[in-house]
């Protein structure tokens, strides 16, 4: 896949997750508000993780026959698996700050 593929599938992600998880309504206070921008940027964080991750993948691992890459594909590997532990731990961090507040809490 081309390079601009990539690219436009990252701009595709990121309009469409900005889209569905930036929008507040106006009654919110600044606290939820900010919880909502912070929860978008975390979602965002990890879109671009992800995307990395594959994108090394795909052009680190399997363009390994080229003569000017030098990385063992171990190295891609573990950069690539780093990548992709960050991508979920952004992720789950970004859904739980998207989640609206408990008043009270069952306990």
């Amino acid at each position: 896949m081309d390079l601009t593929n990539w690219v436009i599938i990252l701009a595709v992600a990121l309009i469409s997750l900005t889209f569905f998880c930036s929008r507040a309504p106006a009654h919110w206070s600044i606290e939820n508000r900010a919880r909502r921008f912070t929860g978008t940027r975390l979602l965002a964080q990890a879109v671009l993780s992800f995307w990395t991750a594959l994108l090394i993948l795909t052009r680190g691992l399997f363009a390994l026959g080229s003569p000017a890459i030098h990385v063992a594909p171990t190295v891609i590997l573990t950069g690539a698996l780093l990548l992709i532990v960050a991508s979920g731990y952004w992720s789950v961090r970004g859904r739980r700050m998207l989640k609206p507040r408990r008043l009270f809490s069952a306990s």
